[in-house]
């Protein structure tokens, strides 16, 4: 059952991040990123690391991600005018 949850986990994970390369919109690209993320939080708590789980979701997830669609959002000045 174990190396069924990874496999499913695992394959989400790299399709979340070949679509972070793939996406052509930049806030959809964040998305796929955040989803990455927490796909590699998930391996980690099959690995009984849950501290670092959590450490992963609330840095990269709650900060990272966060911090880059603020970004995308403030530098879209010039496609509004």
């Amino acid at each position: 059952m174990s190396e069924v949850v990874f496999l499913v986990i695992s394959v989400l994970t790299v399709f979340f991040a070949m679509m972070v390369v793939r996406a052509d919109n930049l806030v959809h690209s964040a998305i796929y990123l955040a989803g990455a993320f927490i796909g590699t939080a998930g391996l980690f708590l099959l690995l009984k690391a849950e501290f670092v789980a959590w450490a992963q979701v609330l840095v990269y997830v709650g900060a990272v991600v966060t911090l880059i669609l603020f970004t995308i959002m403030l530098t879209r000045k010039g496609e509004a005018e």
